[in-house]
């Protein structure tokens, strides 16, 4: 089965965002979209309104997927945009349509710079428990101009993909995305690595300076190491290497202001029960404005 770009997409300005984006990416792919829309059996609104017309919800759940998919074919006529309708729960329906899937797209609310972004519990289901990568793109203007695919690397804009890498632990199926990514979209790859602060450090002992600066350039060289292969498999990505001291999450968060594109990892998990999520990834998809790509890996 070919893969595509998937979009899940619902009645939200979030999902519309979602969908142009995903458009965007299955151009840089080469891939087809499809644009998914999934009705629950039963919906929720109707056990509340006793006159609500099951019928009439689905034309109009039938006619809003044409409608976004007709859209998307005047503004990129060069991308192949196929439509389905599913049936069943939101969450479970979206992972399998994930399984399908180069990547599965979906809309992130925003709440403003101070009070960060509301993730809905559907795509936190969909991220927790999707094996494809899934990738949270939040409504407004800001989203679009810096986390769009777009026309942006033919005007030479170099806002880069970030990668928050974990040195301990690297996946290489989230390298592999993070390096691929920036290699599409023809920007520098950020790769952000956070280590935490000498414990003598609370205590100003005589030699900190020194113990600090070994443990700076020992992790820069660690870092080094972990990239270095994909650096060869990769030639023509400009790499920028961050290591640094303190919180990862704020660390990450940080240097994720001008990112294009946000990469981190989840570890599959085998419990099917509540969101398996880190701290780290809770930081990314709530305070970083850019799309944020969620990719799974052993």
């Amino acid at each position: 089965m070919s893969r595509t770009v998937t979009a899940g997409i619902d009645d939200s300005p979030e999902s519309r965002t979602a969908a142009e984006w995903a458009a965007r990416e299955a151009l840089l792919r080469d891939l087809p979209l499809k644009i998914v829309y999934v009705q629950e059996p039963t919906p929720r609104m109707a056990a509340r309104t006793p006159l609500f017309d099951v019928d009439s919800y689905r034309r109009w759940a039938e006619r809003m997927a044409e409608e976004a998919a007709a859209g998307i074919r005047t503004r990129h006529p060069d991308v192949e945009v196929t439509t389905a309708q599913l049936t069943g729960t939101v969450a479970d329906v979206l992972c399998e349509a994930a399984g399908d899937a180069e990547l599965l797209v979906l809309g992130s609310r925003g709440l403003g710079r101070l009070g960060g972004f509301l993730v809905g519990s559907v795509s936190l289901a969909v991220v927790a428990r999707a094996e494809r990568p899934v990738v949270l793109v939040r409504a407004g203007e800001e989203s679009q101009t810096a986390g769009a695919p777009s026309e942006a690397s033919d005007e030479g804009s170099s806002r880069p993909v970030v990668l928050g890498l974990d040195i301990e632990e690297p996946a290489d199926a989230l390298l592999e995305f993070a390096f691929d990514a920036a290699a599409r979209r023809k920007v520098p790859l950020r790769a952000v690595h956070a280590w935490p602060e000498p414990p003598t450090s609370f205590y100003r002992f005589y030699g900190d300076a020194e113990l600090y600066n070994d443990l700076q350039r020992g992790q820069a060289v660690l870092l080094g190491k972990v990239l270095r292969p994909w650096r060869q498999k990769f030639p023509d990505v400009e790499v920028i290497e961050a290591s640094r001291c303190g919180s990862a999450a704020q660390v990450l968060v940080n240097h994720s202001r001008d990112a294009s594109l946000v990469a981190v990892g989840r570890r599959i998990r085998s419990r099917t029960f509540g969101f398996h999520l880190g701290h780290v990834l809770h930081s990314a998809l709530h305070h970083i404005a850019a799309p944020v790509a969620v990719v799974p890996h052993s």
